[in-house]
């Protein structure tokens, strides 16, 4: 799975260098995390985005959506000339995703703080239907200054909402600064909160792919009757040196020389 995570990253690389727009540095942060999903973790089917009992993916910081779309492409779900035309005047796809089931995307989530409160209904939906299918939410932990997330995993925890899986995407960085310097808030105060709201989160390394995978098996194979999460730690930018822990690059891309 590493060779796939490293096609990913060219592709994600190649498309948005050539096309010269798009959120680049958040989405090389969470590839590895993807592809554990898609190409491991989750249950679906590639030529049936609908599924009934298809596993369902909540990418909440959507910014980052050159990672998924490039998966949703190279599993066939997604047009390719569609992933090659992103961020074109040609293109159907935004740049902060919108709901296409036809392209396996459930949700749209570019305002950010919301993606983790429709993750929590999904899930709590399937329970009260007595569904099987499993919830993915994949946050930036930037986003969780948001209230609304904490409301969310409130809520989460309450009701036993204990089909729901929520990675942190970890990077330490917001569009702006470091999250440290807006508030004040390390790894380690993200996890005495999160513990604090009843929850028991487990940190695993970000950009390890097969570690992913058994972090995501272990917790869906030993339920505590409460949401999983798990803090992935992360570089955004990973893989371009002249990217990787800048600011600036939240939004920027890097001049074909730095690459």
């Amino acid at each position: 799975m590493k060779n796939k995570a490293d096609y990913i990253r060219g592709e994600v690389i190649n498309i948005s260098t050539k096309n010269k727009a798009g959120h680049i540095a958040p989405s090389l942060s969470c590839i590895d995390i993807l592809v554990a999903l898609y190409y491991s973790a989750m249950s679906y089917k590639s030529e049936n985005c609908l599924w009934e009992e298809r596993d369902r993916l909540i990418f909440s910081k959507a910014h980052g959506c050159y990672a998924l779309y490039a998966i949703l492409a190279d599993k066939g779900i997604m047009p390719k000339e569609e992933w090659e035309d992103f961020y074109t005047q040609e293109s159907t796809l935004l740049g902060c995703m919108e709901r296409k089931l036809e392209y396996g995307l459930e949700a749209g989530c570019g305002s950010l703080g919301h993606g983790l409160p429709i993750a929590v209904g999904v899930a709590f939906g399937a329970l009260t239907q007595g569904k099987n299918y499993h919830t993915y939410c994949i946050v930036g932990d930037g986003e969780l200054q948001e209230g609304s997330a904490w409301e969310a995993l409130q809520f989460a925890v309450k009701h036993v909402v204990d089909n729901l899986t929520v990675i942190i995407d970890c990077n330490r960085l917001q569009a702006m600064d470091f999250i440290v310097n807006v508030l004040d808030r390390e790894k380690d105060d993200l996890i005495r909160k999160l513990q604090g709201f009843g929850l028991s989160p487990i940190v695993c390394p970000g950009h390890d792919v097969v570690k992913l995978v058994d972090c995501i098996e272990e917790i869906k194979s030993s339920p505590d009757n409460k949401p999983n999460v798990i803090i992935a730690d992360t570089v955004k930018g990973s893989s371009l040196k002249c990217m990787e822990n800048v600011p600036k690059f939240h939004f920027r891309m890097p001049a074909c020389s730095q690459i």
